[in-house]
C-alpha cells in the first residue's frame, strides 16, 4: 500500500533547478533528452552534468525517445542517470536487452492513455519493467507527441490501469497544485509526475513547486 505519493518534478534544464527541486522535496528529476516535440530539450552534456549532483537517493530520470536498444545504452552511460524513461514503445526484448547491459539502473515505460487500450499495453509489458508513467501523448502523429503536453486524460482509464498492474504507476499530465489532490483520490497514484504546472517563463518556479507539494502532502 503506498503510504506517500512520489513527486517527480520534470523538465530540469539546469543544476540551480534541480538542487532547488531537491530542496523543495522532489522524490524524482525528469532530465528531457532529443524528442520530436514538445518542451525541456536539454544537451546531453549538461543532462550529465545535472546527475552527477543530485544527491541520492533521489531519481534521476532520463526521458529518451529512442527505440533501438545500442543507442539507449550509450545515452545512459553518457549521461549517467540511475533511471530510463522510455517514453515510446520498444521492440519486443528491448527491455531484456537494457536490464543486461544496464544493471542497477531502473526502467520506466510510458504510456500513453487514449483509450482502454492503454490497460492491455501496461499488462503486457509491466513483467519487463520497474514502473510505469501514464501521460497524454500521441505516438501515432505524423510528429510524435511523447509527453509535456500539459493536457489531463482520462482518469478514470488511469485508475483502473493502475489497479490492473502490480508495480508503480507515476501519473502526469497537465498536472498543478489546483488538481493535484483531486488526480489523488481520483486514481491513487504511486506518484505525481509534472512540467508546465511549475513553470513560469520557462523556468522552475519555485512557489508554484512548493504550492504543489503543500498539495500533495495535503491529500496524503
Amino acid at each position: 500500500m503506498v503510504t506517500r505519493v512520489r513527486i517527480k518534478v520534470c523538465c530540469i534544464s539546469s543544476v540551480e533547478e534541480a538542487l532547488t527541486a531537491v530542496r523543495l522535496g522532489a522524490d524524482a528529476l525528469g532530465l528531457v533528452s532529443h524528442m520530436p516535440s514538445g518542451p525541456g530539450v536539454i544537451d546531453e552534456n549538461l543532462i550529465h552534468d545535472i546527475a552527477i549532483r543530485v544527491p541520492p537517493p533521489i531519481a534521476t530520470f532520463l526521458l529518451t525517445s529512442h527505440q533501438d536498444t545500442d543507442v539507449i545504452i550509450d545515452q545512459q552511460r553518457r549521461c549517467r542517470v540511475n533511471t530510463l524513461q522510455l517514453v515510446d514503445a520498444l521492440p519486443d526484448g528491448s527491455h531484456a536487452k537494457l536490464r543486461k547491459a544496464l544493471p542497477g539502473v531502473s526502467l520506466v515505460q510510458v504510456i500513453h492513455v487514449r483509450d482502454d487500450g492503454a490497460i492491455e499495453e501496461a499488462r503486457a509489458i509491466e513483467q519487463d519493467v520497474d514502473a510505469l508513467l501514464l501521460d497524454s501523448g500521441n505516438p501515432d502523429l505524423s510528429v510524435k507527441k511523447l509527453g509535456g503536453t500539459g493536457r489531463v486524460h482520462n482518469w478514470e482509464v488511469s485508475r483502473r490501469l493502475i489497479e490492473a498492474v502490480s508495480i508503480p504507476v507515476f501519473l502526469a499530465g497537465g498536472l498543478k497544485a489546483q488538481n493535484a489532490a483531486q488526480a489523488i483520490a481520483a486514481t491513487r497514484p504511486f506518484g505525481l509526475d509534472l512540467c508546465s504546472g511549475v513553470r513560469t517563463d520557462d523556468h522552475l518556479d519555485a512557489d508554484k513547486l512548493a504550492a504543489f507539494i503543500r498539495a500533495v502532502h495535503g491529500a496524503d
